[in-house]
């Protein structure tokens, strides 16, 4: 049984319920890495394609669901070392944007710069499908071509 905080539009904590009890009017937390290497190519993660929401598509290189007793950067760093295998690397806390479609949540972002190959990231199978950089215009033009493959990281290019 994984609890999860139930928050209201302030993201204020009023309450916990199992994940799987969540409904459209609950809002939740989720923490996200948007990792860039320092030519600015961005690293996303290919969802597993088993998970319950938006199987196969490309997001942030690290997401989570928030559970009961962490913090957005407690349940990041958990994250970052489960899905991709990268600790002891400090986090920068950027933008937190609301979510309202189809699922109701917050997002608290973090920002890393790392140089390294995506081959060499430890990806978690049971998460990821793998994960590869992109150039940010290749991603802009993918996002546009190709948007039912990627989750809504339009924004994201301009603010992160």
């Amino acid at each position: 049984m994984s609890m999860l905080p139930i928050v209201n539009e302030q993201d204020e904590i009023i309450g916990y319920k199992d994940r799987a009890e969540i409904t459209t009017q609950d809002i939740y937390r989720v923490s996200a890495l948007w990792v860039t290497n320092s030519k600015g190519d961005i690293l996303l993660a290919q969802r597993g394609l088993q998970e319950a929401h938006d199987p196969g598509k490309w997001g942030p290189a690290v997401a989570g669901t928030v559970e009961k007793d962490e913090s957005y950067l407690d349940n990041i760093l958990k994250e970052a070392e489960e899905e991709i295998g990268i600790k002891d690397i400090e986090f920068k806390a950027a933008v937190k944007r609301r979510h309202t479609d189809p699922y109701n949540y917050f997002t608290q972002w973090y920002t890393v710069v790392i140089d390294k190959p995506a081959k060499d990231f430890q990806i978690q199978k049971e998460e990821l499908e793998g994960v590869r950089w992109y150039a940010r215009e290749e991603l802009a033009r993918e996002l546009h071509e190709h948007p039912e493959q990627y989750l809504h990281l339009g924004w994201a290019l301009e603010e992160l």
